[in-house]
């Protein structure tokens, strides 16, 4: 078949004018809202660290929309105080500007991170967040690193015996991973052994679970410490806040823990179900020649929550310093076995932590969650606080409360020789020895935290003799007569 030249022509022509038509379509670009999305949820560098201490990991942004977007900025929250560096389609710089994405398509974005891993000044976990702006619009995308050397525990369980020693930190981090320790899980016959000298750095919400058995050698001049991986002080005007952290939960079947010259602060955010610095759950082993925990010469101090919860647990303590927490220092519920020898418990609250509804410590052989639909839990108590000071800002700091508990159970609780500012009413179980009602201890400034005694203190040589007791908690040899409290006075 054959074709006229000027049919040809039409077509030909025709065909031209549908490809030109196409090529030079113009492309539509979303100046309305529109979405974002990343390629990770949180861009994290599992830093191996050399010593340039630099790691460079990516991600690809998208866009899902069906027309173009133009992305106004790309930058790091942080700005130029920021230890990570980014480079956005080939453009370098930590505020990159009017980046075209087509429809359904995406470009990378390469992030490093530079870290001195031997500048202790520097955070154990260093964080920032990209910021990708659309149409007015901002997206965010978390960055964490790795900050120092230090031994990094993530959502761990111990089956083995295990000794930390102070030759770096030990950085301890949960994930949020519901199904995984919150940080650190001890397990059922392990045992931990921290070395003098170690530090424990809690990572936000992280807390240390024992259900095997927990043993701390700390010295008086080489204490082991727990608290907040926050390192960067200046941030928080030079001081600590409660809640940093979560805790230490002593599992009703632990036994056989011990903390010597051991400091646990800033923590207590609740996330073991109890706002507490420490929880022993109910003692389910009774070992009576092995506590769920002993502590001696130890300091737990700014505690969103309680200082030691002891939910029908058995404690031992001496020589010990709680205060300043949310709600009561020593909190002794559902009865138990626990005894604290030569201890301060003093609380008179700060700008962080507020002191004005709950005393310093209470006392009780029963349980209620306040519901009225749900039944009291009673068990035997037997509480014993001796040379032991109870004070603070309130009217009354101590309550010792019995409901009335069914027969068969006992309530016992003896102050030996303490001084405890407490109302007139007492409980009849409460007995006591030798002890001093609402007389001021006089401690040397309450205001910053220095509970040690003055001249004229009633506490001064106002105790009983304990023998086997040592030194005080500066190390101070104790002479008799003693004194009262955690601290030998001048």
């Amino acid at each position: 078949m054959r074709f006229k030249a000027s049919y040809i022509i039409i077509l030909i022509t025709a065909v031209f004018i549908t490809l030109m038509g196409n090529s030079c379509k113009k492309v539509k670009t979303q100046t309305v809202g529109g979405v974002l999305k990343f390629s990770v949820d949180t861009l994290k560098f599992d830093t191996i660290f050399t010593a340039a201490g630099s790691f460079t990991t990516g991600l690809l942004i998208y866009n899902p929309q069906d027309e173009e977007i133009v992305i106004s900025s790309v930058k790091l929250q942080e700005g130029t105080n920021s230890y990570f560096h980014l480079n956005v389609n080939g453009f370098a710089g930590n505020n990159v500007t009017n980046l075209k994405i087509a429809p359904h398509d995406s470009m990378y974005v390469f992030a490093t991170v530079d870290i001195d891993p031997n500048n202790k000044l520097t955070p154990f976990i260093v964080t920032d967040s990209l910021v990708a702006t659309l149409n007015g619009r901002p997206f965010y995308l978390p960055f964490t690193a790795f900050g120092q050397n230090a031994h990094y525990i993530i959502d761990s369980a111990l089956t083995v015996n295990a000794k930390w020693t102070k030759d770096l930190p030990y950085v301890i981090i949960w994930t949020g991973d519901t199904s995984k320790p919150r940080g650190v899980q001890i397990n059922p016959g392990i045992q931990l052994t921290l070395q003098a000298g170690c530090r424990v750095y809690m990572h936000q919400n992280a807390s240390m679970t024992v259900f095997g058995s927990l043993v701390s050698n700390g010295t008086k001049t080489d204490s082991v410490v727990f608290q907040g991986d926050r390192l960067d002080r200046a941030y928080f005007g030079y001081i600590g806040y409660p809640g940093e952290w979560g805790g230490l939960y002593f599992d009703s079947k632990s036994s056989g823990s011990k903390l010597t010259n051991t400091i646990i602060e800033n923590c207590g955010n609740g996330n073991l179900g109890i706002a507490a610095a420490i929880w022993v759950a109910i003692d389910s082993v009774n070992n009576s020649a092995s506590p769920q925990l002993s502590l001696n010469n130890c300091i737990i101090q700014n505690s969103y929550g309680y200082g030691i919860y002891s939910f029908g647990g058995t404690v031992v303590a001496s020589n010990c310093l709680l205060n300043t927490t949310g709600q009561q220092a020593l909190a002794i519920v559902l009865g138990g076995n626990d005894s604290f020898t030569n201890c301060t418990f003093a609380n008179y609250g700060t700008a962080a932590v507020s002191h004005a509804a709950n005393g310093t410590v209470a006392i009780l052989d029963y349980f209620w969650d306040g519901n009225p639909r749900d039944p009291t839990y009673y068990a035997n108590l037997n509480a014993v606080l001796r040379n032991c000071i109870v004070y603070g800002s309130l009217d009354s700091e101590i309550v010792c409360d019995t409901a009335h508990s069914p027969a068969g159970t006992q309530a016992r609780v003896y102050a030996d020789h303490c001084l405890l500012k407490m109302g007139t009413i007492r409980e009849p179980f409460m007995q006591s020895a030798g002890t001093l009602f609402n007389r001021d201890p006089m401690f040397k400034n309450t205001a910053n935290g220095d509970f040690h005694l003055t001249t004229g203190s009633p506490a001064i040589e106002a105790g009983t003799h304990v023998p086997g007791i040592g030194s005080d908690l500066d190390g101070t040899g104790w002479t008799d007569p003693m004194d009262i409290g955690c601290y030998k006075g001048p």
